[in-house]
């Protein structure tokens, strides 16, 4: 069983997120069934594997209370640790839902570090 966290977040170009704030959402990509979310902790997965040297990445901090449409946890790719699972969002990400908005930008080396996890914070998206 996955236990479903307090926040979720959303990696972007500053551009994407001017878009949804027009628009009121972000939509799954054209052919696309989800939205790729992640944990707080598993963020710089994605963002290295696609994004690696990007400077107008921001991070969209998600009340997932506020979605309306599933969660699920799915496994990422094979080069993710074994027991990650990665939350996507089938169906539009409602700019009402993101609570906060935060610059990601990467190292000189162009990479992404993980965020701090809060203290107390179990590991999301492992199974248990």
């Amino acid at each position: 069983m996955t236990t479903t966290p307090d926040l979720l977040v959303h990696l972007c170009g500053t551009e994407e997120w001017s878009d949804a704030r027009r628009g009121g959402e972000i939509r799954p990509d054209a052919g696309a069934d989800f939205l790729h979310l992640s944990a707080p902790e598993q963020v710089h997965l994605p963002a290295n594997r696609l994004y690696r040297g990007r400077a107008d990445l921001v991070l969209l901090h998600i009340d997932p209370a506020l979605l309306g449409s599933p969660v699920r946890w799915e496994p990422g790719v094979p080069t993710d640790p074994e027991s990650m699972l990665f939350p996507h969002l089938y169906g539009p990400l409602p700019v009402r839902a993101v609570i906060r908005v935060t610059a990601y930008p990467p190292a000189p080396d162009g990479s992404f570090a993980p965020l701090a996890k809060p203290p107390g914070a179990s590991a999301a998206g492992e199974s248990m």
